[in-house]
């Protein structure tokens, strides 16, 4: 396994100590075999105001040892007491950052780039999968636009223990809202603005497919997240043109709790057996 850590996907002046992202390459991976192999982006969860990069080096480890792909594992600015950041400046991290990756040419050490930029999969966990969602499909946000050449990249989508629906959340854990949510989103009395179960598909995106992962041993997130994301997606698909990408769920097979599901095995062949399946369909 080649690690290249704490690479910036911002320019100076207006890089952060967060923007910075660890790439993860399978040896197997040369020149040869880079053409055509997909990259697999993991945005890791923690509220919007918690976790790192390196609390999943093991998962990104697994998940190339498994797949064979190169793993992009980035760090993102969190909200704190100082800093005050909301909702969408996570989001528009992630934004560049995949941005960066799709016309990158890798790392100098690396000597190629050891993925295909039109094959992107990406894996959003909690929070992230908000994150993610709020890019892919409309969320009304000017910032979080992608560009068409980034959703046409885009093949799949892994969202894990998911929150999509705040307002829902809360009436679940109404200790949240003073945890994370009114940091993050405001002190407002809906957060339906930013209900991701309702947001329209983006233009460009039919052909994205999607696996929606939930635990049965979760007790931080429950599945009515999951479940109502599943159906809208399957919505959206129903309406959108003959070659929509599938959309998939798995709520079955998990019995972990809510990041321990990082050490299953179950869960990196569930990931890897989506990627497989969808790369190759």
């Amino acid at each position: 396994m080649n690690e290249f850590l704490d690479i910036p996907y911002v320019s100076s002046p207006n890089l952060h100590p967060l923007h910075r992202f660890d790439l993860f390459v399978p040896s197997q991976v040369i020149p040869q075999a880079a053409v055509g192999a997909p990259l697999i982006c993991f945005v890791h969860g923690g509220a919007w105001r918690s976790e790192d990069k390196m609390d999943h080096r093991a998962l990104a480890r697994s998940l190339a040892a498994h797949t064979s792909c190169s793993i992009i594992v980035p760090n993102y600015r969190l909200t704190n007491l100082e800093n005050k950041l909301r909702h969408p400046t996570h989001a528009q991290d992630i934004l560049q950052l995949l941005n960066f990756v799709l016309s990158w040419s890798g790392p100098q050490e690396c000597q190629f780039l050891p993925y295909d930029p039109n094959q992107i999969f990406l894996m959003g966990h909690s929070c992230s999968a908000h994150m993610l969602t709020c890019i892919l499909l409309d969320s009304s946000e000017p910032s979080l636009m992608p560009s068409e050449s980034l959703l046409q990249a885009v093949r799949g989508v892994v969202l894990s223990e998911g929150i999509y629906d705040i307002d829902t959340l809360l009436k679940s854990f109404p200790t949240y809202r003073d945890w994370f949510i009114v940091d993050t989103f405001g002190n407002l009395p809906t957060y339906d603005q930013y209900l991701a179960t309702r947001m329209p598909l983006r233009e460009g995106a039919n052909h994205i497919s999607w696996i929606i992962i939930h635990s049965k041993g979760d007790t931080l997130v429950d599945m009515r997240q999951s479940q109502t994301m599943y159906e809208h997606l399957r919505c959206l698909q129903e309406d959108g043109l003959p070659e929509a990408g599938h959309v998939l769920k798995n709520w079955e097979d998990l019995e972990d709790e809510h990041n321990g599901i990082f050490l299953s095995e179950i869960f990196i062949r569930i990931v890897g057996d989506f990627i497989s399946s969808t790369w190759k369909k």
